[in-house]
């Protein structure tokens, strides 16, 4: 019998730990947006994050790929999982709570499985994962309001945007894993920042021109965050966290990023979200739970020994 991976006592530790970085995220995101625009706040989240990956890169001496296929691939990543999510994560933030943003950014793990069963043949939809499937996208409909479509506006549109950035990075799991085989995590990373800032830095000097960079220093402060700690620092430590307790353990940082959001949108912002954000939520968070499966082992597990 193959020996599962548990979730040792420091493997807990950097999971919550991580949690509450990108957790802090949506509330910095929100800060920045007082003063800076959207497009150029992806960039300086994309070109600060390279830097300092870049750096622990070249350091480390980590061998770097040779193919220019891969650093093709590299910036179609870039594209998927920094420039477009980061872009409509931002976008949505103008005019919706961190905490509601926090919510809808969690269908990531429920998209990732649907798009994961349309692509890889070994990761089919069973019928636990399709009910985990159904839960979330009831979760999502929950939480957005069954009449976001019905009253088309541009808050209704913001949250869409954040569901696009969900459904952006499903589609880069899946690509990454079809494309990044034999790469350490850390170079993967930092080639999808290179990939990223070519894309986002241009486009925020041609939309929203140079910036002024007399920002107020909580302004600063959550730029810096967001380069620095939320994507440079936060991969690094995911990757710790997969090698310590596995990629399955890992995920269930999706079920801890969004309580930790709204509860510093409540506290720094006094952002009110609305019951039935609650309600999606723990919609989500059910069928996250019924797709990862082990909770329901061992519900059954003693059913099936006193049997």
């Amino acid at each position: 019998m193959t020996q599962q991976q548990t979730i040792s006592a420091r493997a807990w530790a950097e999971l919550f730990l991580l949690a509450m970085i990108w957790g802090g995220s949506f509330l910095s995101i929100r800060v920045a947006l007082d003063q800076v625009g959207v497009l150029t706040t992806v960039a300086f989240r994309v070109l600060g994050a390279l830097l300092v990956l870049g750096v622990y890169v070249l350091a480390r001496r980590l061998p770097l790929p040779r193919d220019p296929k891969i650093w093709l691939a590299f910036l179609v990543l870039g594209l998927l999982n920094n420039a477009i999510p980061f872009t409509l994560i931002t976008w949505g933030e103008v005019r919706i709570p961190s905490g509601l943003a926090s919510i809808l950014n969690a269908a990531t793990a429920i998209l990732g499985v649907l798009v994961a069963s349309l692509v890889f043949a070994d990761e089919r939809l069973s019928a636990r994962k399709l009910t985990g499937v159904a839960l979330g996208f009831l979760g999502v409909i929950t939480a957005i309001g069954l009449g976001v479509l019905e009253a088309f506006d541009l808050h209704s549109l913001s949250q869409l945007a954040v569901l696009g950035a969900a459904t952006s990075y499903a589609c880069a799991a899946a690509f990454a894993r079809a494309t990044m085989k034999g790469l350490k995590p850390q170079v993967v990373s930092a080639g999808m920042l290179l990939g990223s800032a070519l894309i986002m830095v241009p486009l925020a000097l041609w939309q929203e021109g140079w910036p002024t960079f007399h920002y107020i220093w909580p302004v600063w402060g959550a730029v810096l965050y967001l380069a620095v700690v939320a994507t440079a620092g936060a991969y690094l430590l995911f990757y710790r966290v997969i090698a310590m307790a596995g990629a399955g353990n890992a995920s269930l940082v999706t079920l801890l990023v969004a309580p930790i959001a709204i509860v510093l949108g409540a506290l720094v912002l006094g952002e009110a979200l609305p019951p039935r954000a609650y309600a999606g939520f723990a919609l989500l968070a059910l069928g996250l739970l019924v797709i990862d499966g082990r909770l329901l082992r061992r519900l059954w597990a003693p059913a099936e020994k006193s049997a």
